[in-house]
């Protein structure tokens, strides 16, 4: 049976996993997310470097507020659980799930990012610009570079929304969904790293 010729109602089980093409897209993938784990470890590896290389600017203890960064922390960790419910729905072949949940997901995903572009525009307030010293330097450019996974991720789901809306639930776009939900836990297991080591860290010095 060809990969076309599923309809909604006769989806495989795993509609993910059904097709060649569909399984090859899950491991392409996973080999992408060991790069990108990569990227992030030396990213992680030059902030705790310059980490004290604090110059003139504010130190992380004074500076970072860690109840507006556990209310973002809240949100994507909450996204990553809606995340799954969409996972969950596509195996029940439930596109009204999957659509719903994704929606949730992107919605909790842009409640992160405008709570850190407050966060960045307070910081640049207090004297903590990218230019200030090494450690602001190497603070941003890791978790900016996290919120612009982010937002890459809200565009993505966005347009898999928008093709499961037209399309429906076939083993084309289940493949797509399966791993944007993959991208979209990575993105928030690197989060919760960020928190400890940049955060909670910074704060206790």
């Amino acid at each position: 049976m060809s990969s076309h010729t599923h309809t909604e109602g006769q989806l495989p089980h795993e509609p993910e996993k059904a097709t060649l093409e569909g399984r090859n897209k899950v491991l392409g993938f996973w080999l992408f997310l060991g790069g990108e784990t990569v990227l992030f470890g030396t990213l992680f590896s030059a902030f705790l470097a310059l980490r004290d290389q604090v110059l003139d600017g504010p130190p992380p203890s004074e500076l970072f507020d860690l109840t507006l960064v556990a209310l973002a922390t809240i949100l994507l960790l909450t996204s990553s659980l809606t995340s799954v419910m969409a996972t969950q729905a596509l195996h029940r072949h439930n596109k009204g799930g999957v659509i719903g949940w994704l929606i949730v997901t992107v919605l909790l995903g842009l409640g992160f990012l405008a709570l850190e572009i407050y966060e960045f525009n307070h910081y640049v307030h207090e004297g903590h610009g990218f230019t200030t010293s090494a450690f602001s330097s190497s603070f941003y450019t890791l978790v900016g570079f996290h919120g612009g996974h982010v937002l890459f991720g809200i565009l993505w789901i966005s347009l898999i929304i928008g093709q499961i809306a037209r399309k429906g639930l076939t083993v084309v776009t289940a493949p797509k969904a399966y791993v944007a939900g993959l991208y979209w836990h990575f993105i928030d297991v690197v989060w919760v790293f960020i928190f400890t080591v940049v955060y909670l860290m910074g704060k206790v010095g």
